[in-house]
């Protein structure tokens, strides 16, 4: 009995501790499929024919599924980082410990990606985690300066329903939309051009990325009083979520862009 609910309580943070629903990183698939080049376009379509979907959005959630088949998980610290001074200053022997967390997993597999010498199975598989750990990075709660397993130990309540602030930021701000990916994707596209991006002249984009979600954690008023979110709340921070997307998604299509040039 011991073990049975052991394993549980595993599978059930598992499940809370994944950034972005599957429609979330979908989303951000999508919206990195558009802007692909040419070049770009043809090399993934190369690179994941055979998938079921092959299609950044089709693999988007791969990441997520291996994690779980793992059953220990060794790849669960690459979808995330924890900034453990307790505010927004990245140490990577502190933080990121062996080279597992989403920082150091977006640079190690856009090296794998960009090396056309490397097996076409590695590279495919550099791809699909590339997709995912962008996506995941600009979750703010997977780039956290607080302990509790990025808000996963916090509980709320909507409407007499408990849950977590993770699994709030995960799904629940997105599923209110009630929209499908497809038309949440096209809803994003259609509106004005973000202004111009700094991290794109950055020598540590991953690490800028990951500080503007700690900085969202610190100053951006997540955690509700009284753990209670309502749809103030919910209308509060829909603007964010679809900002980190579209940012997700803007920079994951220049990586791939840059990576895949041929």
């Amino acid at each position: 009995m011991r073990k049975f609910i052991a394993t549980l309580l595993i599978l059930t943070f598992a499940t809370q501790a994944m950034a972005w629903s599957r429609d979330g990183h979908a989303i951000v698939g999508m919206l990195a499929e558009r802007q692909l080049r040419p070049a770009a376009r043809a090399e993934v379509a190369r690179l994941l024919a055979g998938e079921p979907d092959p299609t950044l959005a089709g693999i988007a959630s791969w990441a997520d599924d291996v994690r779980t088949a793992e059953w220990a998980g060794k790849s669960a610290p690459w979808h995330y980082v924890n900034f453990k001074g307790g505010d927004c200053s990245y140490v990577p022997v502190r933080d990121c410990p062996n080279g597992d967390c989403v920082i150091a997993a977006i640079n190690r597999n856009f090296l794998i990606l960009s090396d056309a010498a490397r097996p076409d199975a590695e590279r495919r598989d550099a791809l699909k985690y590339l997709v995912h750990f962008v996506g995941d990075v600009h979750q703010p709660l997977h780039s956290t300066p607080r302990s509790d397993k990025g808000g996963g130990e916090f509980q709320v309540n909507y409407r007499g329903t408990g849950s977590n602030l993770h699994v709030v930021w995960d799904q629940k701000i997105i599923e209110r939309r009630k929209s499908t990916p497809a038309d949440y994707t096209s809803a994003l596209a259609s509106q004005l051009a973000l202004a111009a991006d700094a991290t794109r002249r950055s020598d540590r984009p991953a690490v800028d990325w990951a500080l503007e979600s700690c900085r969202i954690v610190l100053d951006g008023n997540l955690y509700p009083s009284g753990h209670v979110v309502d749809d103030a709340y919910f209308d509060r921070h829909a603007p964010t979520v679809d900002l980190r997307l579209r940012l997700a998604g803007n920079r994951l299509a220049d990586m791939l862009n840059f990576a895949l040039a041929r």
